[in-house]
């Protein structure tokens, strides 16, 4: 984790990760007063289904703890890290992190970038933050072709626009893992801009994506209004391999909670730190 000034600084394990406990508007906050001091870093948002795939994929898990940031993007975090006692201050959305920081971003002057989505849909994305943040600058936009991260020629290429672009904020909006991977080969050119790997936060922000209505957000369903907007790809994510997972964490979440007691979990929470 990186030490920055005035922040909380404490973490909270959920699913066999460490997470920030940090609401969007301390993240916002943290990211801009990184930025003016001329530090960078990188923000990683996991969700039932990234936990789900991590818990399988230990080199996954290794892209996400190299990450500066990592804050609940669910529901279900939230709730199992409230019935084990530890709990996280609220969720962190991807795909409302990219307005509230756009629109910090552009009352301090700072640059963003947008990398991923089908092609038109960044540019989109880009006019869409830019009509609701006046101010904000838009340093560039770029939808790479599919495989373009295992090409070095394709690779190099992104690299070049954004070495030519010198963004503040850069949104790599590609999925898991594969933005975390982009991430990794391209942030250590930029040590003083921030990397936001914001899955569909890109074509959400463009419209080209609906998203659900802000009673099923907060109820925590949103996955329902998106898997009955694409059933067919969605299906076996949400309900074969994710939904089963959500509840096991709740339930063993639940069941940790009264066995350890609030001394126990804080423990936990510390040597969560102490891992990171």
């Amino acid at each position: 984790m990186v030490a920055c000034a005035g922040t909380p600084g404490r973490s909270v394990r959920v699913a066999g990760l460490n997470f920030d406990a940090l609401s969007e508007e301390q993240v916002v906050a943290w990211i801009v007063g990184d930025l003016r001091d001329g530090r960078g870093g990188w923000v990683v948002t996991p969700n039932i289904d990234i936990c789900r795939r991590i818990s399988r994929d230990p080199a996954a898990g290794d892209l996400v703890r190299r990450a500066s940031l990592v804050v609940a993007d669910g529901m279900p975090l939230v709730w199992a890290a409230r019935l084990r006692g530890d709990p996280l201050p609220e969720r962190v959305a991807g795909a409302s992190l990219i307005f509230t920081l756009s629109a910090a971003a552009a009352a301090a002057g700072k640059s963003v970038y947008l990398l991923g989505g089908r092609p038109g849909v960044p540019q989109q994305a880009a006019a869409e933050l830019a009509r609701r943040c006046p101010g904000l600058l838009v340093a560039g936009t770029c939808a790479p072709p599919d495989g373009f991260d295992r090409e070095p020629g394709e690779l190099a290429a992104v690299r070049k626009k954004l070495a030519e672009a010198r963004p503040d904020i850069v949104y790599v909006g590609l999925g898991f893992p594969k933005q975390e991977r982009v991430i990794a080969a391209l942030a250590a050119d930029h040590p003083a801009a921030w990397f936001i790997g914001c899955g569909a936060a890109i074509p959400f922000a463009a419209g080209a994506l609906p998203r659900a209505p802000q009673l099923l957000q907060r109820l925590g369903l949103e996955w329902t209004y998106r898997l009955a907007s694409e059933p067919r790809r969605l299906f076996r994510r949400y309900l074969v391999d994710d939904l089963p997972f959500a509840l096991r964490l709740i339930i063993t979440s639940a069941v940790a909670g009264r066995k350890e007691g609030p001394r126990a979990v804080s423990a936990s929470s510390a040597a969560g730190r102490a891992s990171r």
